[in-house]
Order: structure tokens, then sequence, then C-alpha cells
């Protein structure tokens, strides 16, 4: 059995096809940013391998980068990591902003 597709844009009322076309523009767009996003990913990163960190501040800055980035994953999910990982860059945070104003 070889029949054709079935065009279903010819099949929906006009408010049909709008709303499926509102919905396919934004996919457009998510996956535009989303690579948008990878590009700069990547361009940070090639900045962040490109020397080692001069100081403690820099040093901190990368591990923020990298714990924000491992919060993204299936792993970091669970709820105690995820306490572990907000305290982590909130000690981060507070170590950078102190050794900030002790300049």
């Amino acid at each position: 059995m070889t029949e054709d597709p079935v065009d279903l844009d010819t099949r929906r009322s006009a408010e049909g096809r709008m709303a499926t076309d509102i919905r396919r523009h934004s996919l457009k767009d998510f996956e535009s940013d989303q690579r948008a996003l990878r590009l700069r990913q990547e361009e940070l990163e090639t900045q962040l391998l490109a020397e080692p960190a001069a100081n403690w501040h820099e040093a901190a800055l990368k591990a923020q980068y990298l714990i924000r980035r491992y919060s993204e994953t299936a792993d970091a999910r669970d709820a105690r990591r995820q306490d572990l990982i907000e305290r982590a860059l909130g000690d981060l945070a507070r170590l950078i902003e102190e050794e900030g104003a002790g300049r």
C-alpha cells in the first residue's frame, strides 16, 4: 500500500493553519537560539582553555562556569546535588566578592 501522504494543512481551518505556523516558527527560532548558544559556549570554552587562571578570582569564575554546565545535566537533577551546586556557587560568589572588596 503506497498512498501519498495527506497534506494536513489543506484540511485545517484558517485558525488552525495560523496556530501551526506559529508553532513551526517558534521551533525554528528555538533551534536558531540553541545553535547560537552552543557557538557562544564553544567560544567561551576556547577562551577558558587558552591560558591557566592567573589568580583565585579567575579560577573561581572558571569553576562557576563548569558547575553551572554540570547543573544542566541529568545527573545534577537530584535534589541533594542541586543543594550542593547552589551552595558551591554561593561560596564561590561570596569569595569572589570578598576578594574584589579587599583590593
